[in-house]
């Protein structure tokens, strides 16, 4: 088959055969990928983004040595005659070429589209979001898939609807690709919160303010570090709403997000932990209260410089999809479930000796927690060691699962890192605003009133727990006794985030 001298050189020749190449690695890894379903989130990365690249490389490069050939022959006299390159369908070589060129566009731009659509299907997977970069964005990842939101993707969150936010979150991974490639972000990474889409654009699509009323009942277990392992367990109603749904959002903790209010706040910190100034208006009667932290207040040249956030369910659910829990938490979960066998003396207690330092990566981690346990067991359980090696055996892989599931030397992430404002145990929560400190110039507080959120149902040791109706409520327990009562007065994280820093 003749086709135009000028395409007779080497770049022409190397950028066909790199698109013949391309083209065929795409098919063939594209079966692979399709009919036999192998291959992760890189065989998709060469599919859809590196090999079609490679092709148009090959494709800009046929042209290219074409031009460069004709300047090259210049002197030549056929050439010398036409200052342009010419197309004559009378001349086979051009018919060759001309049929070429209009079935290779034609199969190249049906092949474009397939692959546009699937690259941009591709790059907005979870695989894609979370296995690509395996070690950076471990952390993400693990804690997505044992999350409530493990089957909506990364990108309806982060990203949402729209073309816009679309753009700028392909902009801001570009810097992020970067980042990975030369080592350039921080461990741990920080919370994207000042660049977050606003919640009612993403999360309310599923969870809309006017339809989550109902009151819930919370139980949960603890276990004490005493020689039985004690098993505490508080019932609550969570007051998410009132108690008639017919009442709407009037009263309960969702009527923070009444469409009749809005509550504005400014914070001193990026991490939002810190509000300090606290603004409340009723929409209905357009009456506003401005609330200040009087032991923490803001200088007014540095409050005219800092932003003022009208609050929505991120402020308090910060942590939907990407729960970092501490050891007590997920040591206890892994006691309920029986991943630890809870029958085993003293196992919470040397389970938290055993985490309270931090590690510098997973093997070291595991090789400790098997260390410290083995050993506790074989000096001061010596008999119950000998018979039940197998147990412990168990119990020592379940608090290292336990524990690869909540924290990650290699990007330096702990629960500490990554606070969750729901609550307030281990961190203020609730009374970063709830603090009973925040006054208005009236007088009126922010109340720190427990029961503004929940009432305790029922509380103790199973056996021998208190217990009341739901219309009623019960005072706070402590499960360990506590000089003065001094969980009283105290906001519950100064002990409790100090436990494991």
């Amino acid at each position: 088959m003749k086709l135009p001298r000028s395409y007779y050189n080497w770049t022409s020749f190397i950028g066909s055969l790199i698109v013949v190449i391309a083209l065929m690695l795409i098919v063939f890894l594209f079966i692979i990928s399709t009919i036999f379903d192998q291959g992760g989130s890189y065989l998709g990365l060469f599919i859809y983004i590196a090999l079609p690249a490679l092709m148009i490389v090959g494709l800009i490069l046929i042209p290219i040595g074409m031009l460069v050939n004709l300047r090259k022959n210049a002197t030549n006299d056929d050439y010398n005659k036409r200052k342009k390159p010419t197309i004559d369908l009378n001349d086979k070589r051009h018919q060759n070429a001309f049929v070429i060129f209009i079935l290779s566009s034609l199969v190249f731009l049906f092949l474009t589209s397939i692959g546009s659509y699937e690259a941009f299907h591709y790059t907005e997977s979870v695989a894609f979001c979370g296995t690509l970069c395996h070690k950076v964005m471990e952390p993400e990842y693990v804690t997505y898939q044992h999350s409530a939101h493990a089957n909506v993707a990364c990108v309806e969150c982060h990203v949402g609807a729209g073309a816009s936010w679309y753009v700028k979150s392909k902009i801001s991974g570009l810097y992020q690709v970067y980042s990975v490639l030369f080592d350039k972000y921080p461990r741990p990474i920080e919370t994207p919160v000042q660049d977050l889409r606003p919640a009612r654009e993403t999360c309310e699509k599923c969870h809309w303010p006017e339809k989550f009323y109902a009151r819930k009942l919370r139980v949960q277990k603890n276990f004490l570090t005493d020689e039985n392992n004690t098993e505490w367990d508080i019932v609550m109603q969570m007051k998410t709403g009132p108690l008639y749904s017919a009442l709407g959002l009037k009263e309960g903790s969702h009527w923070h997000i009444n469409k009749d209010v809005r509550i504005e706040y400014i914070s001193s910190d990026n991490s939002r932990e810190s509000i300090p100034w606290v603004k409340f208006t009723n929409l209905r009667t357009g009456e506003s209260t401005i609330y200040i932290d009087e032991e923490n207040p803001l200088d007014d040249s540095l409050m005219a410089t800092l932003p003022v956030r009208t609050m929505d369910c991120i402020d308090c659910h910060n942590r939907p999809s990407h729960s970092y829990k501490s050891p007590p938490d997920y040591i206890d979960n892994a006691l309920i479930s029986g991943l630890i066998p809870k029958d085993i003396p003293q196992i919470k207690y040397i389970a938290m000796d055993a985490l309270k330092d931090p590690f510098t990566n997973k093997d070291t981690a595991f090789m400790y927690i098997d260390s410290v346990v083995t050993t506790f067991y074989q000096s001061d359980y010596p008999e119950y060691f000998s018979e039940n090696q197998e147990k412990i055996a168990k119990a020592v892989a379940g608090i290292q699962e336990a524990y690869s599931l909540n924290a990650f030397p290699f990007m330096r992430v702990t629960y500490v890192d990554y606070p969750d404002h729901i609550g307030h145990l281990e961190t203020n929560g609730c009374f970063r605003c709830h603090s009973d400190l925040h006054v208005s110039e009236s007088g009126k507080t922010i109340s720190k009133d427990c029961d503004l959120c929940h009432t305790i149902i029922a509380q103790g040791v199973p056996g021998e727990m208190m217990a009341t109706t739901i219309f009623d409520t019960l005072e706070f327990q402590h499960p360990v006794q506590l000089r003065n009562d001094v969980w009283k007065v105290a906001f519950c994280s100064e002990c409790h985030k100090n436990l494991f820093q």
